[in-house]
């Protein structure tokens, strides 16, 4: 993908560029806003590339134990739990792919608050014919370890670092509060942009994705889009019978 210009909002002066933004402690918590969390919903457990629902246990990336999920969550709302902070996403592709196919809804929950937010999930063919839909704004967060990058359809909003992300970590963690801020700022810039895609990096933690998602509300049930779309990776087929 090439580099895209910079995305210019009015805005107050920014700090010297810097690889970390400061400490933890000087930036401000952010409360965990989101929606409730939602009744009458399968709960799945995730733990790295295993899956649970109530007593069964399925590993999304055998054939066979897909289609058993897909049974299960067949016209259901699903509500997704990580049980381990070391879930990454990667681990969790085929299972969101089962999920987008079969599920009626799908919400992630919140790890550090009783909340959840409802997705639309997209894999990359997916995020691609979302990027090529002629419409204005086309707001997304690309959650990188070092911080937030937030691009639009014009460009790609700077950070005190013009080659870094537009919200860097702080005291290595997401700044949370400035990503809610800088998400509000270009909702009023861009009114009509009703949906907003995160595409984290396929290592991103799941529990950092839930995190990440919180930035997009400004107060409990509040959010800034109409519409969430999390990008997965595009699950790589199962080998054939008797391949190394």
């Amino acid at each position: 993908m090439s580099p895209e210009t910079p995305l210019r909002v009015e805005a107050e002066a920014r700090p010297p560029a810097a690889r970390d933004a400061g400490t933890w402690a000087d930036a401000n918590i952010a409360p965990a806003y989101g929606e409730p969390l939602p009744d009458d919903v399968l709960r799945l457990e995730l733990s790295g590339d295993r899956v649970r629902l109530g007593t069964e246990t399925f590993l999304s990336a055998r054939p066979q134990d897909a289609g058993r999920l897909a049974e299960r969550v067949r016209g259901r709302d699903v509500l997704m739990a990580v049980e381990d902070a070391d879930t990454f996403l990667a681990q969790v592709s085929d299972t969101l792919a089962v999920l987008r196919a079969q599920a009626a809804a799908v919400w992630l929950q919140h790890p550090d608050a009783p909340v959840a937010y409802r997705l639309v999930l997209r894999d990359e063919q997916g995020f691609r014919a979302w990027l090529e839909e002629v419409a204005p704004g086309k707001l997304r967060i690309i959650q990188r370890a070092d911080g937030f990058e937030l691009s639009t359809s014009v460009g790609k909003l700077p950070g005190p670092d013009r080659n870094g992300p537009s919200v860097p970590v702080r005291g290595g963690r997401q700044d949370i509060a400035t990503l809610r801020r800088e998400l509000a700022r270009l909702k009023g810039r861009f009114t009509t942009s009703d949906d907003l895609c995160l595409v984290p990096s396929f290592g991103t933690e799941m529990v950092q994705v839930a995190r990440a998602l919180g930035g997009t509300y400004v107060a409990p049930e509040e959010g800034l889009f109409d519409t969430l779309c999390l990008v997965y990776p595009t699950p790589r087929p199962a080998p054939d019978a008797g391949s190394r």
